[in-house]
């Protein structure tokens, strides 16, 4: 179905996504008159037919969108609740200390994503809903060429009740998703409670075995929430606040701009100051990350925590003993509304469990509540996790947008945000060099959930193609620092950067292996 054609475009529009398919249907929805809102919401619908390993209906959603003359994004979290059986001690009369990672509904909170969808679309939209989604129910119904990335991720769902048509994919085959279509169509036309209301939840609510009411799943999951804010780089940098660790991006950033940061990224002090700012933005998260946290305390530290980093060697900060499922978008209308937007399953694939009249595959986002009594991101009903997502924006000291970005990366995703910035603030890199070029990491765990839970034997992954000089500098200054193979680990990020005159230009990681960027033109 193609959508209406509307007024044409005053200015650019960009779309930057992880999927050539998801990132032309925001194109299509710009070229015909639709703003970045509708492009968001039509792309992402998109990416949980195609990109079902990185998120999905089943999954959570946040972001920012920027309005030309506006002094601050407005900010959405869609990030689901526990259900009303949520139980925190059963679990731990069991003998867990953790949440269960896999295979466990009880790690499922409330979906959020498609009331984000809705959310956006109340505020910001333009073009009918049920337009919006008609090229995602084409895609399920009608089939599109499976990615490698798919392919290889859905072998691991062999034998799982619900995901069968996940399993056997060849890169290149036509796969369908006849169950997800009917679901899509039911969101078209009953709204979300098509969704909420319907067989997903009905099937979630069997599948939970009292986890889940129907009053909770009545309950809208999406709230707009102003997002945080820190001046850095001669820039106001912008994202979403707790329960996203987002602040940890602003800290770390407000940290190293007060340091002698060097404007050559290749210089090992670049990536040691870096990695220091990240190490003492984050090393207590673990307690202070939680629904409803008052950070403001923690970005009012920048001085305090930029004073304690050496030029010469590792700071000692305090440690704790307590696989990206996500993709993140980038999109720029003519008008110059931004959205920055990321929905994500956890892990890919989630718990792998799939709720089997829909296909739908349910997200493990849940493992970031706490068993510990009394801690703040108890495990409690209708509570929100901490959530590892982070939509960012730059803006100009007059309020002009300047960057839209993000990246999926479980912990590590504010420490990859924060060197694309520099590189782009601070360094003067354009942004195609700033995604393309080699990153380094915080250790993130066995689940890449876990940088901040204990100490790892190794502290620093540095991507290869890395300068040299990183490794051996970031060692003589303490660093537990490896070199690592280059791919996923190390995020799939998204650009784009205005410039001064309204020119915009986007970037696609190369990490994605289908990462694409879409533009549409106004009239010249």
């Amino acid at each position: 179905m193609e959508i209406e054609r509307r007024d044409p475009l005053a200015g650019p529009g960009v779309v930057c996504s992880v999927d050539p398919l998801a990132s032309g249907i925001g194109r299509d929805v710009l070229a015909s008159g639709g703003n970045a809102t509708d492009a968001a919401i039509a792309a992402g619908a998109a990416l949980t037919v195609v990109a079902p390993h990185l998120c999905g209906l089943g999954g959570d959603l946040f972001a920012l969108v920027h309005r030309p003359g506006e002094a601050a994004p407005a900010g959405l979290n869609a990030s689901g609740r526990a259900g009303s059986g949520a139980d925190p001690e059963a679990l731990r009369r069991e003998g867990r200390e953790v949440m269960p990672f896999r295979g466990d509904i009880r790690s499922t909170p409330v979906p959020g994503c498609v009331d984000g969808w809705f959310a956006l679309h109340e505020r910001f939209g333009t073009i009918p809903m049920d337009e919006l989604l008609a090229p995602a129910i084409g895609l399920a119904a009608d089939g599109w060429p499976a990615t490698a990335m798919l392919a290889r991720a859905g072998a691991a769902l062999e034998g799982v009740e619900g995901a069968e048509d996940l399993v056997g994919l060849e890169p290149g085959a036509t796969a369908t998703r006849e169950r997800t279509a009917a679901a899509l169509r039911a969101i078209a036309c009953d709204g979300r409670d098509g969704l909420y209301l319907g067989d997903f939840g009905k099937g979630l609510m069997e599948m939970g075995g009292g986890l889940f009411t129907e009053a909770d799943l009545a309950e809208p999951q999406a709230d707009w929430e102003a997002p945080l804010a820190v001046d850095a780089f001669g820039h106001r940098i912008w994202a979403a606040a707790p329960n996203s660790q987002g602040y940890l991006l602003l800290l770390s950033l407000a940290v190293a701009d007060r340091l002698a940061l060097p404007a050559d990224p290749a210089d090992p002090l670049w990536a040691h100051y870096l990695v220091e700012a990240s190490r003492l933005a984050g090393y207590d998260r673990p307690d202070r990350l939680c629904e409803g946290a008052d950070v403001s305390d923690l970005l009012g530290a920048a001085d305090e925590r930029a004073a304690r980093v050496s030029a010469d060697t590792r700071v000692d900060v305090p440690s704790h003993q307590s696989a990206g499922g996500t993709t993140y978008m980038a999109v720029l209308d003519g008008a110059g509304m931004a959205v920055s937007y990321i929905q994500s399953n956890a892990a890919g694939f989630g718990t792998g469990l799939f709720e089997p009249r829909t296909g739908i595959g349910l997200q493990n986002r849940g493992t970031g509540f706490s068993l510990v009594p009394g801690h703040p991101a108890e495990l409690a009903p209708g509570r929100r996790p901490p959530h590892t997502l982070v939509p960012a924006l730059a803006t100009r000291p007059d309020g002009s947008l300047r960057l839209v970005a993000g990246t999926m990366g479980g912990d590590a995703q504010p420490q990859i945000v924060a060197q694309l910035i520099a590189r782009v603030l601070h360094s003067g890199q354009g942004v195609e060099a700033a995604v393309s070029a080699p990153r380094w990491r915080l250790h993130p765990g066995e689940t890449g959930f876990g940088a901040w839970d204990g100490v790892h034997d190794i502290d620093v992954e540095i991507e290869s193609g890395a300068p040299d000089a990183w490794r051996l500098g970031l060692s003589q200054r303490g660093h537990a620092a490896v070199s690592t193979a280059a791919g996923t680990s190390f995020g799939h990020a998204h650009l784009i950067e205005v410039d001064e005159e309204g020119r915009a230009e986007g970037a696609a990681d190369p990490r994605a292996e289908t990462g694409t960027v879409a533009t549409v033109r106004g009239p010249q």
